[in-house]
């Protein structure tokens, strides 16, 4: 069955711990949780320090999505506050060595790591770090800014990423995040998306278990 990740950028921070348990009582499957620096993305979200309040609060599993400039500086910061995955953009690196390190130094960790393509970036791009990831993160929106619509353009990507999987026995989840809602939940599932990403959807629904369960 498809895992539910609900964004908090889209939650209600007066209330941040009452809308985890909330989603967690909903049967949410894990915390979708997005940082923006104002420079790889244009806009600015939440750091390090919030995670680790949010950490204390929750044993639900946090998906930490870097849509920062500079990864490395910071990685150990998130890995600290608790992440139990680590997803960064390979859009944000120098070069292969250091996309190669980054995925080496999270495992050494012992945290998943995932990596994140924009919708302009193939997945060719990304074709040799495969083997090595627990979760491909495909951007169904330009990265930045919530409530977008859907790019179907992305349902390609995922099903080129489960014909690579089952080709070549990976293990990776294939993860969409971006304008998710019960229509578009269903052309992904279809697609063979594994994790569904979903911020206003959920939080902006009067009963969360029914949105939740809208998009199984």
């Amino acid at each position: 069955m498809v895992k539910i990740a609900p964004s908090l950028l889209s939650a209600n921070f007066a209330y941040l711990k009452e809308e985890i348990d909330e989603i967690k009582k909903a049967d949410a499957d894990w915390i979708h949780y997005d940082v923006m620096d104002g420079h790889f993305v244009p806009n600015i979200s939440f750091g390090y320090s919030i995670l680790k309040d949010v950490s204390k609060v929750t044993d639900m599993f946090l998906d930490v999505h870097l849509m920062i400039s500079d990864p490395f500086k910071y990685v150990d910061h998130f890995i600290d506050s608790g992440a139990s995955l680590i997803v960064f953009h390979v859009e944000a690196m120098k070069d292969e060595a250091n996309i190669q390190a980054l995925i080496e130094h999270i495992h050494e960790k012992n945290v998943q790591v995932g990596i994140s393509i924009k919708p302009a970036t193939a997945v060719d791009v990304i074709d040799k770090y495969l083997a090595m990831l627990d979760v491909v993160l495909v951007m169904s929106v330009e990265p930045g800014f919530g409530g977008q619509s859907f790019m179907e353009s992305s349902l390609d990507k995922v099903r080129d990423l489960k014909m690579r999987r089952e080709l070549n026995h990976y293990h990776y989840l294939i993860e969409i995040d971006g304008g998710i809602n019960a229509q578009t939940g269903q052309l992904c599932k279809d697609a063979g998306v594994d994790v569904m990403v979903a911020g206003s959807y959920v939080f902006q629904g009067d009963n969360y278990q029914e949105r939740i369960e809208s998009l199984r």
